[in-house]
């Protein structure tokens, strides 16, 4: 019998404001903060997933803008090969700590907190350059077959 291991897909979501982004503090390992976000359920699509998540670990219902990137760089997640999409978004409302987001709460670009999990320091950055006028990320490096 064969055992497929594949990566799982997840979707990270950032709730930008101005010059800030809503993070969460997580409540199990790999302890930090981290933009909000998770595993995609069997039948849900990144959209709906991205929805959820936000909600569940911000009480914000968010509107998604765009997709951002992927990322699936395979130790991106020290528990298991993960690929994630993330997406940026906006909300109204004060976020507040749901789910297994032991806290969240809006931190401005320029002053992110420490620890950040997983590559969300990576994430953050290339979201912070776009931001700012600069280019969304890109596939430098990968060539085709």
């Amino acid at each position: 019998m064969t055992v497929w291991r594949n990566p799982l897909p997840t979707v990270d979501v950032a709730i930008v404001d101005g010059d800030q982004v809503v993070l969460v503090r997580r409540r199990n390992p790999p302890e930090g903060w981290a933009l909000p976000g998770g595993f995609v359920e069997e039948g849900e699509a990144l959209e709906a997933a991205a929805v959820r998540e936000a909600r569940e670990e911000t009480g914000l219902a968010v509107k998604l803008r765009e997709q951002f990137f992927t990322y699936s760089d395979p130790a991106r997640d020290p528990r298991r090969h993960t690929i994630t999409t993330v997406f940026l978004a906006e909300a109204e409302g004060v976020p507040r700590g749901g789910d297994d987001a032991a806290e969240a709460r809006c931190w401005p670009l320029d002053s992110l907190p420490r620890p950040l999990c997983f590559d969300h320091a990576r994430i953050l950055a290339d979201l912070v350059r776009y931001l700012r006028g600069g280019p969304r990320p890109t596939l430098e490096g990968v060539s085709g077959p």
